[in-house]
């Protein structure tokens, strides 16, 4: 899986980061599982189009001194769909923004 990884972290910046993603993102059902909304003009062409299988998202995972952004764009509605696929230049570059954003509000130094 091709991701953005962040690691190293200490236990007090994982609860932070876990607050601000509880904030800022949709918890999943799992456990130390979130979901970024990719906004819909950075949405690539089938994904635009595919209006039931919207919205669409990235996965952001927790771990005890890590977090992973994956760069998998997923249908939050249909996951059997073409329409999942590898970020677009401007849907990672969105990601890492996010990341980059995260860490800098959080004043977390990596």
């Amino acid at each position: 899986m091709r991701g953005y990884l962040i690691d190293e972290l200490c236990s007090s910046d994982i609860k932070k980061i876990n607050t601000f993603l509880d904030e800022n993102a949709i918890r999943s059902n799992l456990d130390q599982l979130y979901w970024v909304i990719i906004p819909e003009d950075l949405l690539s062409g089938i994904q635009f189009e595919h209006r039931d299988c919207q919205p669409h998202a990235v996965a952001i995972e927790l771990g005890e001194d890590w977090v992973k952004l994956e760069f998998l764009v997923r249908s939050m509605e249909n996951m059997q769909c073409t329409c999942p696929g590898y970020c677009t230049k401007q849907q990672q570059d969105f990601i890492i923004n996010f990341a980059v954003g995260m860490l800098e509000q959080l004043d977390i130094i990596t």
